[in-house]
Parts: structure tokens; sequence; C-alpha cells
């Protein structure tokens, strides 16, 4: 292999270490709470606790039997396929759960994702194959089904192989100790315990071990080699001194749970997230055996938990600096191994650093008014279609957009479901409901968002390919605004009022009945009318669409105002659409909302010039 093939391959091999990292990272880092809920828990109650307690110390157990590989299951999951890779890959580390005795993390690591990754592929190869109307119907029984056939083979392959690797570990351990070479130990020990492992180790190899010489010599080194918190103390300051992020801000709590509580477990998920921070432990590890071995140190009994008090604790007279010496030197050994991968991915990362920097601001931002960036056709590439669940409605109206627009051989454009509350950051355009408006703009600002009254029989197609054939959907035409239609200067009113006066305009203007204009005020009731920017859009409710002759809007201002709930609105466009007509006339509107400064329209709230208001709501 040349120079520059291995150069390479060794950068190939560091990205893909990286990006492993990374998606470990996904799934640990959301979860640290339920860590650190379980080693208080554990540190306090358990027989060698603080707080020994018998009765609460049984809260414990179903933390680490259950719930942490579960939520790490999902995580995995949902880190490949949403929401719906989350669920295949919970139900799938029950499986892996069920078929061993010990805390199944490294189980929950694997079959998570695989759980996501099978449902993405299944879902990929059926998508539009599902005849419409049994969408719901199909996506239900299938994440049912494959996720009941990959518990099983959770239960009867994934489990036995975690287990078997328990006990190739102990073998070698055994192994090592026996030919004498005891700071080889680490080798195997301490990524035996960032797998979970760590209690079958100790208590199952050294503590035996470690008991038989302590009867004879009054000490064992053996009782430290795996309670020793001084390498796991090491990876927590450096990603204190150097991390970045949620893993930095979450170091203090977890040295304290790990170096006085001595629940080792905490420490594990930040190795995990870059594996090779292994060496680091290894490193630390082998220094602090050598280091005990120098000096003549051990315990007289096995430290349970392993914090720095309990090692003191049995530490035996004359072994306190050795000891001592043990925890502090494999701190520093597995600190500074650790300081200089921690310190360069963080400033590899610094670019996920601004884009989750970014989507924080973003979400701090949701229940504003944000300006919806009008998307020409070729850079749409993400439509979303949201409902409530996420699942029923937005699935045959996704389902049906698509096989439209690959009908018209329109290609590169995702269409998708998802519930309110989970609609991806990346999505360009939203369709939702009229009644869940409201919400879909609080979840997805960044969007431009199209309403619908029929998640199937809409227009969405229509404006769509408007897009793509060379421009934004059309505001509203002219013919449908008559200049006589804006009125200016009106005195403020009640909300009712102003709704029913534009509707009374709608029915002079010969667009509607007047059953129309209870239907207005019945839709308000629903829901709110009001869109932001000092704008509302009273339109009837799907009952009075006979009422409509044709479409046509008005538009009246209040420069003092018309209160809608806790918003004001200045300026109130009454709307009439026949048929489907309403639905581009709203996306109109939005979009030249959008096209107008704050400046700009505090001035049409309160011009005495009826051609401003005119020319905003038609197009020339």
């Amino acid at each position: 292999m040349s120079a520059n093939a291995a150069t390479a391959a060794s950068g190939g091999f560091q990205e893909a270490m990286q990006k492993f990292g990374r998606f470990l990272s996904g799934m640990v880092l959301p979860n640290i709470g339920a860590f650190i809920a379980w080693g208080l828990l554990t540190a306090l109650f358990i027989p060698t606790g603080w707080l020994p307690n018998e009765y609460l110390a049984q809260v414990g157990g179903p933390m680490s039997k259950w719930l942490i590989p579960l939520l790490l299951g999902y995580s995995g999951g949902a880190a490949v396929y949403g929401h719906r890779g989350g669920v295949l890959g919970a139900i799938a580390t029950s499986g892996v759960i069920a078929g061993a005795d010990i805390p199944m993390f490294l189980g929950a690591m694997i079959m998570g994702p695989l759980g996501g990754f099978v449902i993405k592929k299944f879902d990929a190869f059926i998508e539009d194959k599902i005849p419409t109307g049994f969408e719901m119907l199909v996506n239900n029984f299938s994440a049912g089904i494959i996720g009941g056939i990959l518990s099983v083979l959770a239960f009867v392959a994934v489990g036995p192989v975690v287990l078997a690797a328990n006990g190739v570990l102990r073998a070698g351990v055994e192994g090592i100790v026996g030919v004498g070479l005891l700071p080889l130990a680490s080798i195997i020990i301490e990524p035996a315990k960032i797998l979970f492992l760590n209690n079958a180790i100790n208590h199952g190899v050294l503590s035996p071990l470690g008991i038989q010489q302590a009867e004879e010599f009054g000490k064992s080194m053996f009782f430290l080699l795996e309670a020793n918190p001084g390498p796991g103390l090491g990876i927590l300051l450096a990603y204190w001194f150097f991390g970045k992020g949620a893993a930095k801000e979450s170091t203090p709590g977890a040295i304290i749970i790990h170096f006085l509580g001595g629940i080792h477990e905490i420490y594990f998920p930040y190795v995990l997230m870059k594996p090779v921070l292994l060496l680091a432990v290894i490193a630390g590890g082998m220094a602090g055996v050598f280091t005990l071995n120098l000096l003549g140190g051990g315990l007289i009994a096995p430290s349970s938990p392993g914090s720095i008090l309990a090692v003191l604790a049995m530490t035996p007279k004359g072994a306190f600096l050795a000891n001592i010496a043990d925890v502090i030197v494999s701190t520093c050994v597995s600190c500074a191994v650790a300081s200089v991968f921690v310190k360069a991915s963080a400033e590899e990362g610094a670019e996920e650093l601004e884009k989750a920097q970014a989507e924080m601001k973003s979400m701090k931002n949701r229940g504003k008014v944000v300006p919806q960036p009008q998307i020409v056709g070729s850079e749409l590439r993400t439509i979303v279609y949201a409902c409530d669940a996420g699942m029923g409605s937005s699935a045959l109206g996704a389902a049906s957009l698509r096989k439209k627009l690959k009908k018209a051989g329109v290609e590169g454009i995702t269409v998708a479901n998802f519930a309110i509350g989970n609609i991806p950051k990346d999505a360009q355009i939203v369709v939702t409901h009229e009644k869940l408006a409201e919400r879909a703009r609080e979840d997805a600002p960044q969007a431009e968002h199209i309403l619908v009254s029929n998640f199937t029989q809409n227009d969405v197609f229509e404006q769509i390919m408007a897009r793509l054939q060379g421009g934004a959907v059309q505001t509203a035409e002219a013919s449908l605004l008559e200049l006589k239609d804006v009125k200016l200067g009106l005195k403020s009113v009640s909300k009712e009022e102003a709704i029913r006066s534009a509707g009374e305009a709608l029915v002079a203007a010969g667009c509607v009945d007047h059953d129309y204009v209870e239907g207005m005020l019945r839709r308000e009731e629903d829901i709110s009318t009001y869109v932001g920017k000092g704008i509302a859009i009273p339109h009837g409710e799907n009952a009075v669409k006979e009422s409509i002759h044709r479409s046509g809007i008005v538009v009246q201002q209040y420069p003092e105002g018309v209160k809608f709930g806790k918003d004001t609105a200045h300026i109130i466009v009454g709307i009439a659409g026949k048929d489907n007509d309403h639905l581009s006339i709203l996306a109109g509107i939005a979009s030249t909302m959008d096209e107008c400064s704050d400046e700009e329209l505090e001035e049409l709230y309160t011009t005495d010039d009826p051609e401003k208001l005119y020319s905003m709501f038609v197009t020339t």
C-alpha cells in the first residue's frame, strides 16, 4: 500500500470513528439524567451506601434493568428514523433485556439502532405501494410485527452473545493475573467496565481472588483494580476542562456521583461517545496498578461502592500513601491522555456546536411570528404533512401528494408525515389543517405553511407544481379585491363586531350569503384567525361553503386595533374561497406579509391612502 493510500485509509478510519462516537453520543447524552438518578439512588440506599435502606433500594433495580436500557434503545432507534424508529428500538431492546441477568446497556446500544434501521428500510420498500386509506393500518401492524420479530431475535441471539463476552473477559483477567502481569489486567478490566460488566468483573473475579489474598496478607491489590475511581475521574475532568456543550455541562454532577458516590457507571457514557478514550482509561488503570504494586498498597476488603471515601475506609494502616497515590496517578494519566482527544474533537466539532446553538435559538423563537422564506422551485426539497398523531390524515395526504408528484415525473422532493411536535427542522413547506395552524407554526417557524381543510382533497399539488414551473404561489388576483372594498380609519370595536363587519362587506360585494357571516364567527370560536404582524384573516367554516357564490376578499383597517385575545389586529382581511380557492388566498396573503418589513406594515396600519393597502393584496 502506498503512503497516500495508507494516509487516506487512516483518515477514513478516523472519520468513521468520529461519526460512530457522535452517534453514540446522540444515544447517551439525552439520557444522562437517568444515569444520575440511578447513581444517586444506588449510592444512597444500597446496603453499603450512605443511607442504607433495603426498602428504598428497590427503586434503583428497575432503572438499571429496564428503564435505562429502554431509553437507550429508544434514543438509538430515533437517531436512525425518528419517533417510529425509536419505538421499534425500544421494542427490540425489551428482548435483549429479558434474555440476560445483567444490565443490558450494551445490548440496548445494539438493538436500538438496529430496530430503527430495519423499520426505515421497510418503510422505504413499501413507499407508494400501500393502497390509499390503508396507510395507518399498515404502519401500525408493520411496527408491531417487525418489533416482535426483533425482540425475539434479541432474546435468543444478542443477549447470549453479550453474556458470552462477559465470560471471555473474566477468563482473560484470570489468565493475566495467573502469569503475574497485573498492570496488563487493565487492558481487559477497563474496557469491560465501560461495557457495563464492571460488577461481573469485580464480584465474579477480583473480589474472590482478593479475599483469598487478604486472609493471608491482611490486604490485597485485587480489591482496587476495578474499584479505583481514578481512571473515570480523569475522563470526567478532561471533559470539564476541554469539552463542549452538554458533555461539559453535565460533568460536575457526574464527578460528585462518581468520585464521592462511588457509582462508576456514571462516566461510562462519556467514554462510549468517544471510543478512543478507552486508551485513556487503560493508561490510567495501568499506571495506577503499577503505582499500587510499587508502593505496596491494597485494601482489607472490597470497596463497595467504589468511592474515594469507601476506598479510604477499607485501607489498612500503612497503605494510605500507596492507595492515595494510586488514585492520583491514575487520575492524572487518564486525564492527560483523554484531554488530547477531547480537546481535538471539541475543536473539530465547532461546526456541530454552532448548528446546535442555532437550533436552540430557533427553539427560543417558537411562538413568535417568524418571517417565512419564499422557496423557489429549484430549492424545494422537503415537504411535511403534519397532524396531531402524525399518522392517519397526514399519512394519507403525504401519500397522495407523493403519488401525484411521481406521476408528474417530479423527483428529488421528500414528502413525509409527522406529528405536530416532531416536525423536522429542515422542513421547508408544512401542510396542515387550518385548525392546527397555530401549533404547526410554533413547531416549525422556519417553514412556509400551507393550510388545508381536507388533507386529500385540496390544491397543494397545484401549488407545488406552480413553484416548480418557475414561480411562487401567486397572491390573490386583482379580481378578488376591488378598491371600493378597502375601508380605512375604522373605529376600534370588539373582535366579533370586526368579523361581522368584514362578513357583511363580503355579502355586499356579492361573494357570500348572510349564512357565511355566522360561519365566520363560529370558526373564530374554534381557533383564532389572527395570523401575526397585526393581521387577522377571518373566514367561514366548512359547513357554510355552500353560502359562497364566488371567491373574494375585503380589507378593513383599524388604526387603534382590534383585540384578538392577547394580540391586536390593525388589518382585518375577510376572505371567501369558492371550492378550495381560500387555500391559495391564504398562502398568497402569508407570502405578502413575509415580504413586508415591520416598518412597512406599521405604515399600513395608519395610512389614509387606500391604494397602498389595495396594492399589498393584489398582484400587478
